[in-house]
């Protein structure tokens, strides 16, 4: 508590609005603004494997490169394949099943799981779904940044006996979620920016990748052991700065409409009144790329251990922000980029290099 306070006091530590930098395997590139033109998707958010070919969701659809497979009655807002059965969460019926033909199954949960950001399946066929917040559902993500809330949970939900088990509470906005080689179970917390890892059954929680420059979301496990993680915000000193003055974030809330908050986005520059425009980011005329911005797309491999390894970018000036999800399929990294809306398909010399 004493350090606490000091460190508020003298805007060091966790009170810093200090970014770290993007260097060593996070240096900046071009290689997601450099990419052909995907496939486009409005509201494209999650991409999961089922059938044999990638299936991702737009909106409350679910598309694959065949077209649209299945119209729900509500927003998509994560994927995970058990098997032959897909599981589905959507904003207004939380965790549902959909068998082979998309037919919903019926299951009754012990307790209803709502506003789940990210959903895996461990090895004995156990579902691991993270919930962001319990006071906003996942399209209101920012609003739940701003008003600095730590209500996530991480959870298991048995499909054969409806058993619902919360694993860990008061989380900040755990966004992605996934499983290693030895069963343990790890989770990005993205207001936190960082990834921690736990035993199956909650305990000896640790943090394993720490101070990421953005939002850490989706965590996607290769089958040599590595992951893709989709980091789908940025961080930047200005909005670190908001988070911490709490009668201007409470004002802004208010009196400010959401698309013009200090707050990071999935795309910026569509709009003249956008906050953080102007000389700050323009010198000669040209957008700098070190400028500070409201979106990013970043996806970064990470090692079995957690150790980025390579990451690709769309930097200030680009459009292929707000990358969401990301899979591996083959030699094709599939990623939802949510800034530009479409599904971008980056081709891979081989497993874990890039072309």
């Amino acid at each position: 508590m004493i350090s606490r306070i000091f460190d508020n006091l003298l805007g060091r530590g966790s009170a810093a609005v200090t970014v770290p930098p993007m260097d060593g395997a996070l240096k900046p590139n071009n290689q997601l603004e450099n990419l052909q033109p995907g496939i486009p998707a409005a509201q494209v958010d999650d991409i999961v494997e089922w059938k044999g070919e990638p299936l991702w969701s737009d909106g409350a659809t679910l598309v694959s490169r065949s077209g649209v497979q299945a119209e729900l009655p509500s927003v998509i807002t994560a994927l995970a394949a058990l098997d032959d059965t897909l599981v589905v969460a959507t904003l207004d019926d939380g965790l549902i099943l959909l068998g082979g033909d998309y037919q919903r199954a019926e299951i009754a949960w012990a307790t209803p799981i709502t506003n789940v950001t990210a959903i895996s399946v461990d090895q004995s066929g156990v579902i691991l779904f993270c919930t962001g917040s319990q006071t906003n559902a996942p399209n209101e993500w920012r609003r739940d940044l701003m008003e600095t809330n730590q209500s996530g949970m991480i959870g298991r939900a048995n499909p054969k006996t409806g058993e619902v088990r919360i694993l860990a509470k008061n989380l900040r906005y755990p966004s992605g979620i996934a499983t290693t080689a030895s069963g343990s179970i790890v989770y990005s917390e993205a207001w936190a920016s960082h990834i921690v890892e736990m035993s199956a059954d909650g305990s000896n929680a640790q943090i394993i990748f720490d101070e990421i420059p953005g939002y850490p979301g989706r965590l996607c496990r290769q089958e040599n052991g590595t992951f893709w993680l989709s980091v789908f915000a940025p961080r930047n000193p200005l909005i670190e700065f908001v988070l911490r003055e709490p009668a201007y974030r409470k004002a802004m809330l208010q009196e400010v409409a959401p698309e013009f908050w200090i707050a990071p986005h999935f795309y910026s520059g569509r709009y003249f009144n956008e906050p953080m425009q102007g000389g700050a980011l323009k010198q000669m005329g040209i957008l700098k790329p070190w400028a500070p911005t409201r979106s990013y797309g970043l996806v970064i491999e990470l090692s079995s251990t957690f150790i980025p390894l390579r990451s690709f970018h769309s930097r200030t000036g680009g459009s292929r922000h707000g990358i969401t999800s990301a899979l591996q399929s083959g030699n094709t990294l599939w990623m939802a980029c949510r800034g530009n809306g479409e599904i971008l398909e980056m081709q891979l010399v081989e497993k874990g290099k890039a072309l």
